[in-house]
């Protein structure tokens, strides 16, 4: 996927002011709009123009674009890098997956899904805050034992003139236990503020992991890659196995082959009911890099004849 420059696309400055952009934008409409235009490819530039315009006019996330932008140059090759967003306050003028497709790849891969919908303001002169949205990146530890995490947030703020800027503020949340990746926690009154007397909005923090060493969420199950050696996967085994919520043994059946999937009940995040275990045996062989392990090689290979390839009918 190609990096699109949306400066360049209205023709202003990076720091330009939202007047700028505004008559920036005007002006290539009047030229490419497709009711009016003659130019060949105004239908074309005209969907350009109004995702840049779409994106540069909106203060929160004209802010993550120069943020994810930085040091990329037009028609370079871009990927997102993972959890980019993790940190960023944004308010309910968010883009679903559906409604981003009709803008190009490199728009729905940054902004499809960002923020939530808008959210009802009451009637009258009092209205209730908007809602607001994060994402938060923890480790699943915490899912275990539940934690109070310091939660350093970076909100698109504009000037008078429309300049952007990012402002910091910092929170403690409490992470309960038996949280799973993709839950909201709720935090009541620490949206954007409510108008005539009304209520603050809350603020949503929607909870993703951070990549484990080992262990991988799905929902409240645990996948594992158990390692065991040729003899343990060939006789049986009693194994342990560490886990953030403590250790367990678990036992191997004879005759495992790699692959075989062992489910333990219950041993997955805690929850009501909690998650599931799920172990990927993985055999692996010890290597031949001593004359002894040689000779045991050797002494197999002579006195068990076995060919793998006629087990499966390769």
């Amino acid at each position: 996927m190609e990096f699109k420059d949306y400066y360049k696309t209205l023709g202003v400055a990076r720091d330009a002011t939202a007047e700028e952009i505004k008559k920036a934008f005007r002006k290539l409409a009047r030229k490419f709009h497709p009711d009016v235009s003659k130019e060949p490819n105004a239908s074309e530039r005209m969907q350009e123009i109004n995702e840049a315009n779409t994106v540069l006019s909106d203060p929160e996330k004209r802010a993550a674009y120069d943020q994810l932008g930085k040091g990329y140059q037009p028609g370079q090759e871009f990927r997102p890098p993972p959890d980019w967003d993790a940190g960023f306050e944004f308010s309910g003028r968010g883009f679903s997956p559906r409604d981003a497709a009709q803008f190009s790849d490199f728009f729905s891969q940054i902004f499809g899904g960002m923020g939530g919908g808008m959210h009802g303001r009451g009637a009258g002169f009092q209205a209730r805050g908007e809602d607001h949205h994060a994402k938060v990146v923890l480790e699943l530890e915490d899912a275990f034992h539940g934690a109070t995490r310091q939660i350093s947030l970076r909100v698109p703020k504009a000037d008078a003139q429309g300049r952007v800027a990012l402002e910091s503020r910092t929170l403690n949340v409490k992470i309960p236990v038996g949280v799973r990746e993709g839950q909201v926690i709720r935090l009541a009154g620490q949206g954007a503020p409510g108008m005539g007397g009304a209520p603050a909005g809350d603020l949503m923090l929607q909870v993703h992991f951070k990549p484990h060493a080992r262990l991988r969420a799905e929902g409240r199950d645990l996948h594992l890659d158990l390692p065991v050696a040729p003899w343990e996967a060939a006789l049986g085994a009693v194994l342990p196995v560490d886990l953030p919520g403590g250790s367990l043994k678990v036992r191997i059946p004879a005759g495992a082959q790699s692959g075989y999937q062992l489910r333990v009940r219950g041993k997955g995040i805690p929850g009501a009911p909690p998650g599931d275990l799920l172990l990927q045996i993985k055999v692996v062989l010890p290597p031949a890099d001593t004359a002894k392990a040689r000779e045991f090689y050797e002494t197999m290979a002579r006195e068990m004849p076995f060919d793998p390839r006629q087990q499966g009918g390769y």
